[in-house]
């Protein structure tokens, strides 16, 4: 599995432990930055991660900021990026489960890194389920993103 992953200077500690580990647990790993700790903004990583998802070049995301709801929101304005929240296992893996998300957003001040490491495999490990309920409620989404977002122009 291809794991594409971004943050934010808030987030940017985490980040480069999660690459770190992933990468030992033999995950491949696309690492959109940032790079350093100087002041960046979130919805530039979001939309990096969000493209490379979007564009293939994997098949998971990871975003990483302070809170974690700056990254989702921005990564949620892509048609089909479906971002979450998760500062724990069962909202992670529940949430790829029952609702398809493909991109995990952390929240670097709100969870300590080995919690995080373990909602981030919760995540990875899980697959949508396809139940028809959960289908159906997919397709309401869609129908919604159709409706309501234009083509990205990025």
């Amino acid at each position: 599995m291809k794991v594409i992953i971004g943050a934010d200077h808030a987030g940017y500690s985490y980040k480069e432990l999660l690459v770190t580990d992933l990468k030992q647990r033999g995950y491949d790993v696309l690492d959109s930055g940032t790079y350093n700790e100087e002041p960046d903004d979130y919805p530039d990583r979001a939309a990096e991660v969000a493209m490379a998802l979007l564009n293939k070049q994997g098949d998971k995301g990871i975003l990483i900021c302070g809170s974690a709801v700056g990254v989702s929101i921005a990564a949620n304005k892509f048609k089909g990026i479906r971002a979450g929240v998760c500062h724990d296992t069962y909202s992670a893996h529940q949430s790829v489960e029952h609702d398809d998300v493909n991109i995990l957003c952390l929240g670097e001040r709100v969870i300590g890194i080995e919690v995080a490491k373990e909602i981030v495999l919760a995540f990875l490990n899980a697959t949508f389920t396809n139940a028809p309920r959960h289908k159906r409620r997919l397709e309401k989404i869609f129908t919604i993103e159709n409706k309501n977002m234009k083509e990205d122009i990025l």
